[in-house]
């Protein structure tokens, strides 16, 4: 399945090389700007890792310097916005060190593998990025990836003595003002006279990343109860909200306020179909072989036994023919009968119990993450050559978010994006459905001077080689309709830039 990321040779017209950044209105005369009732003095950005410029699975100087604050920042400088100062990495390999051992990757780039595939990897080299080295604040951007919106109000999550115990993080370690600071004191001492809040998108992300691998804890107001991959209950997301707005507000001329994606519609979902194992006539016969009397056995028994319904029983056949098929998969919210196999009647082994115990075949509703393009197919046991991921070994639940995970997903993202919006609204601020934005990069598309950005993996220019994060060229739509949302707020005329002139994924050399 690596042949996923085999990219057609035209995709180095749809622009590899960054460009300096052009206006998209024209700047001839500076004059016609004004920024209508809003004051760009001080402009202070306020989120996740979207806001800091993470791209490629990394934060990066580069990537930094084309984040959309940082955009936005030079746009404001047409209507009386002041300096923009960012918390900038040491490097453009992106990764980074904890008193000198690497704790997080380097950024990925375009290269071509030992079998010819073209694919994201990762760059080589050493970091020189040390967080117990502090960077020189204060900062405008204050951007923290891997950021959720309850840990924007927890002190100490600047705290290096945390770090290593996932109870801090290295990314704010570097410019928080002490070891008991949060990302909100930080950022309102700054005294914003504007500023853009964009945080939430971690609350869902994670959980989605990861096949649903964490727990939805709506219901459960206690975030320091929570997983790393857990979904935020709605209730917690809008109270820390709710205290970020005001406490942003409070000395501000105004803001914006940005909603959160359908995480789904990324190319982190979207690339790899779900149908996506081939096999002949021969070798789908076989399969089925081994699966005929799990079909035609255990699960009428099963149904019989009164454990799992028959439309259950259903969902769980498997059934293989010649050309593409689904993979096999493990759900976890099917019934586990793991158990109850390796007892009578049936007396099942029990590594057969638990390989059929929450197993059924992929549909169409499923979708399949990035990161399973490279096993799917694969033989993990060279002295089981039979052992082929997808056909007779399951994806494991982690590479499949199933049609209920994602319900649970959407659920929560609605409920953040009413919260976002009742707050613009009730505090006269400006409000961005990025939402629907990115719905129509990934539907249509978005024209541009020059081409047509698209969500498509490598090739669209929106995404980076995560199928997560934006590129610059991603970064700078992101701006534009941002400013757009401004503009039409506060009665301004801040001008917008050319994406065309923002590059989008980098190639390594030889490339």
């Amino acid at each position: 399945m690596k042949n996923i990321y085999k990219i057609i040779a035209c995709f180095v017209a749809v622009g590899l090389v960054s460009c300096d950044p052009e206006f998209e209105n024209s700047v001839e005369d500076q004059g016609f700007y004004d920024a209508g009732d809003a004051n760009f003095t001080n402009y202070v950005a306020v989120g996740n890792s979207l806001t800091a410029g993470f791209a490629d699975s990394a934060l990066y100087i580069t990537g930094q310097e084309d984040s959309y604050p940082n955009i936005m920042a030079e746009q404001f400088s047409f209507v009386g916005g002041g300096e923009f100062t960012q918390p900038l990495m040491a490097d453009n390999l992106g990764g980074l060190l904890f008193n000198g051992q690497q704790i997080a990757q380097n950024r990925f780039v375009l290269a071509v593998d030992a079998q010819g595939n073209l694919g994201p990897a990762i760059l080589e080299g050493t970091p020189t990025t040390e967080v117990t080295t502090s960077a020189t604040g204060p900062f405008n951007n204050m951007g923290v990836p891997g950021a959720k919106s309850f840990h924007l109000t927890a002190s100490g999550y600047g705290n290096e003595a945390g770090i290593l115990t996932g109870q801090a993080n290295p990314y704010y370690a570097r410019f928080a003002t002490g070891p008991n600071a949060n990302v909100i004191e930080d950022a309102a001492s700054l005294n914003p006279t504007f500023f853009s809040l964009w945080i939430g998108n971690n609350d869902i992300l994670s959980y989605a990343t990861t096949g649903g691998s964490g727990v939805d804890q709506t219901g459960n107001l206690d975030p320091t109860m929570y997983g790393p991959n857990d979904i935020t209950d709605p209730n917690v997301f809008a109270s820390v909200y709710s205290q970020q707005v005001d406490a942003l507000s409070a000395g501000a001329s105004g803001g914006v306020l940005i909603n959160i994606p359908d995480v789904t519609s990324i190319p982190f979902f979207t690339t790899v179909p779900a149908q996506s194992v081939p096999l002949d006539a021969a070798t789908a016969a076989a399969v089925n072989a081994q699966f005929a009397q799990y079909n035609s056995q255990v699960l009428p028994g099963l149904v019989q036994l009164g454990v799992i319904t028959q439309e259950e029983a259903d969902a769980r056949m498997i059934n293989f023919q010649a050309g593409i098929n689904f993979p096999i998969i493990m759900d976890d919210d099917l019934t586990d009968v793991s158990e109850l196999l390796q007892g009578p009647p049936l007396n099942l082994p029990a590594d057969i119990a638990n390989l059929l115990g929450q197993l059924r075949q992929a549909n169409n509703n499923d979708l399949v993450v990035l990161t399973a393009s490279s096993v799917i197919g694969t033989t993990p046991d060279p002295s089981n050559p039979l052992g082929v991921v997808g056909v007779s070994i399951p994806l494991e639940d982690s590479l499949v978010l199933t049609a209920v995970e994602q319900e649970r997903v959407a659920t929560a993202t609605a409920s953040y994006n009413a919260t976002i919006e009742a707050l613009a609204t009730a505090n006269g601020l400006a409000y961005v459905d990025a939402r629907t934005a990115l719905a129509q990069v990934a539907a249509t598309g978005v024209p541009y001077n020059g081409g047509l950005l698209t969500s498509e993996f490598v090739t669209g220019g929106a995404f980076s080689l995560d199928g997560v994060h934006p590129t610059p060229r991603g970064y700078a739509y992101t701006a534009n309709i941002i400013i757009n949302a401004i503009n039409e707020t506060y009665g301004a005329s801040i001008p917008t830039v050319d994406i065309g002139n923002f590059g989008t994924v980098t190639a390594a050399n030889g490339i």
